[in-house]
C-alpha cells in the first residue's frame, strides 16, 4: 500500500503511502515485531462492522482500501479502514536504508493509523491501482497490486509507484485483508512491464 505513509521515509503509500497505502518508501529503521500468531490474532481488537458493499468481493475490498487512504488533506475514516482488516492483520513496509540495507517495518492496523493519521491531516495523498495480478485458491488470495501515488488527484505524474502485495481470505460471508506488504519502485528496482499491464490483462 504506497498504501501508507511512514514518517522518516519509511514508506508513503494500501495500502497503503508507505497504502494500503507507496509514497517515499524508504525505511528509516527496522522493527523487530514478531510474526503474527494465532494467539496474537485472538487478542487483537475486534474490527468495526464493515459496510457490506466494501467487503462483498475481492475487487470491492481492494478498491475500499485505496479509497479510504486517499483524499485531500483531512482526517481519514479510520473506522472504515479498520473494518477491512482481519483481527491480527499486519501492514509491512519494505525498503532500503541510506546505507543500502534492506529492512521491513511491521505494523498493526492501529500502528498504521496512528503513525500516518497526522500526515494525512496535513497533506493530500491519492493512491490508485494501476494493474493487478491475482492468484486464488479456496478461500485465500494473493494479489500483486501495482500502485501510483500522487499529492493531488489531477497530478499528471505519480511521485511514487510500487507494488502492494495483499493477502486476503474469505470466511464465507465477506473478504478480509490479512496482510499488506509493499515496496516502492526505485532505480535498482523498476516495475517490470508484466506488473504494469491493466488489471484485466493476464500476467504470465
Amino acid at each position: 500500500m504506497n498504501i501508507s505513509h511512514q514518517i522518516g521515509r519509511l514508506g508513503c503509500s494500501l495500502f497503503l503511502f508507505t497504502a494500503i497505502t507507496g509514497g517515499p518508501l524508504l525505511i528509516a529503521r527496522a522493527q523487530t515485531t514478531p510474526t503474527p500468531t494465532t494467539a496474537a490474532a485472538q487478542t487483537a481488537p475486534t474490527p468495526p462492522a464493515a459496510n457490506p458493499a466494501d467487503v462483498a468481493t475481492m475487487d470491492s475490498t481492494i478498491a475500499a482500501l485505496y479509497d479510504v487512504i486517499s483524499g485531500p488533506a483531512a482526517k481519514r475514516n479510520w473506522d472504515r479502514f479498520r473494518s477491512l482488516f482481519a483481527p491480527g492483520a499486519r501492514l509491512i513496509a519494505n525498503g532500503a536504508r541510506p546505507t543500502g540495507e534492506i529492512v521491513s517495518r511491521v505494523m498493526t492496523v492501529e500502528d498504521y493509523a496512528q503513525r500516518n493519521g497526522p500526515f494525512f491531516e496535513k497533506n493530500g495523498f491519492f493512491e490508485q491501482e494501476a494493474a493487478r495480478h491475482t492468484d486464488e485458491f479456496g478461500n485465500i488470495a494473493q494479489v500483486f497490486s501495482s500502485y501510483e501515488s500522487r499529492h493531488a488527484k489531477d497530478d499528471a505524474k505519480p511521485f511514487q509507484r510500487g507494488i502492494n502485495s495483499i493477502q486476503l481470505m474469505n470466511d464465507g460471508k465477506r473478504w478480509w485483508i490479512v496482510t499488506v506488504f509493499w515496496q516502492g519502485e526505485d532505480e535498482k528496482n523498476p516495475l517490470p512491464d508484466k506488473y504494469l499491464k491493466k488489471a484485466i490483462d493476464p500476467i504470465n
